[in-house]
């Protein structure tokens, strides 16, 4: 990976003469996304992150933190304990940078040793999992993590919508994938292209019954404006 995601995050806070990032999936097409939105304040988010930091508490886990601003908002305005973590160097050398007492790279499935009250999975953080076929090793994981009583907080979207309907009125889905939801995500920043990685967005009927399956309950919390959701995933 050539962390183009992380060298946007890197220039635009240190003033490098960031540019838009590129993404595309392989059921839509290229996207121009502002870097300036992945630092935005508590007001500035879709009410579903809102929600989330909201119910956030005790001890956080801010999966695929990004350039931090979950993070900070609950280590700053709530005076929460926080770790945020990503597989980004630069998005982590930034999260210091701002002030994340607690930041580190690495993957959430190498996690180990540690548990939380709150795990938090943003901007469709679910989609980690890459793959539906992999759910089941992701919650596992998840679960390992939560303290008693603990929660965790994750949106994401049923992307059937973005599919095109037959002369029947069901959908026209591409045989190669398992899952609907399984996309392949490209960015481009600055004239690079970002090596292809699989991406996962589940409806909410497909989560819970995954989640069950784990002995997690799983709760609909907020729904958005454009199919999108977030969960709540508790101990059953």
């Amino acid at each position: 990976m050539k962390d183009l995601f992380g060298q946007a995050i890197y220039d635009y806070h240190f003033n490098q003469n960031p540019e838009d990032l590129i993404t595309e999936t392989s059921i839509s097409e290229a996207d121009e996304m502002p870097v300036e939105y992945l630092f935005r304040t508590y007001k500035q988010m879709p009410k579903i992150e809102q929600k989330a930091m909201q119910l956030a508490k005790g001890k956080v886990l801010d999966a695929g933190c990004g350039a931090g601003s979950h993070s900070l908002y609950l280590q700053n305005e709530k005076n929460l304990e926080v770790k945020a973590i990503d597989i980004s160097p630069k998005a982590i050398e930034v999260c210091l940078d701002r002030g994340i007492k607690n930041a580190e790279v690495i993957n959430i499935l190498d996690l180990k040793n540690e548990k939380f009250d709150t795990i938090i999975l943003l901007m469709n953080g679910i989609g980690i999992a890459q793959q539906l076929k992999k759910i089941s090793i992701f919650l596992t994981q998840l679960k390992a993590l939560l303290n008693p009583g603990g929660q965790i907080l994750l949106d994401s979207s049923d992307i059937i919508y973005m599919f095109d309907e037959d002369e029947d009125g069901g959908k026209w889905i591409p045989s190669e994938r398992d899952y609907y939801g399984e996309v392949s995500f490209t960015v481009a920043y600055k004239g690079e292209n970002e090596i292809p990685f699989d991406w996962l967005y589940i409806d909410y009927n497909t989560l819970q019954n995954a989640a069950h399956a784990k002995g997690l309950n799983c709760e609909l919390i907020l729904e958005g404006e454009n199919f999108d959701y977030l969960a709540k995933l508790t101990h059953l």
